[in-house]
């Protein structure tokens, strides 16, 4: 069973401003992508995303999906946060989660600064603070995640017989 860990990072909604709505829904469609699903847990953004990874890397979840802070003002750390833990970066998660967006109708979420990568053989990956970019982030990580874990512990690439 795949290990997940669900995390929305929001000022706002770790303040009690308002509530979360993208981390429920990320939790359900990581458990829908047949993973063990923890959270979501809220957290601001800055420093506490960059421990919240580096803490769930260290308990060992396989996958850590992040909704919220990837966009473009000032607080929006999310991805520098990333890049502090990760040791690959993969960007073609991204671009594809960013193209489907872009697809669903959504202009904007080409404005995503969301990134993905392995921390050792943890996938972390950023989603934007919305549901539907949720939905459509999830769209297109749930048909990788346990191809992308298995190449992460070394697994070879399934190849057709000639």
């Amino acid at each position: 069973m795949i290990r997940a860990l669900a995390v929305t990072v929001s000022n706002r909604a770790a303040a009690g401003v308002y509530a979360d709505k993208s981390g429920p829904v990320l939790a359900e469609l990581l458990r829908a992508a047949g993973c063990e699903t923890d959270g979501p847990v809220v957290i601001p953004d800055g420093a506490t995303v960059e421990a919240a990874l580096r803490d769930a890397v260290t308990a060992g979840y396989d996958v850590i999906v992040t909704t919220g802070g990837t966009g473009l003002t000032p607080g929006d750390e999310t991805p520098e946060m990333t890049r502090l833990i990760i040791d690959r970066e993969i960007p073609g998660i991204s671009e594809a989660i960013r193209a489907a967006g872009v697809s669903a109708g959504v202009p904007t979420a080409m404005l995503s600064r969301g990134i993905a990568g392995l921390a050792g053989t943890t996938l972390i990956v950023n989603l934007p603070g919305s549901t539907g970019g949720v939905r459509d982030g999830m769209s297109v990580l749930s048909s990788v995640i346990a191809h992308a874990l298995d190449q992460a512990a070394g697994g070879d690439h399934p190849r057709k017989d000639a």
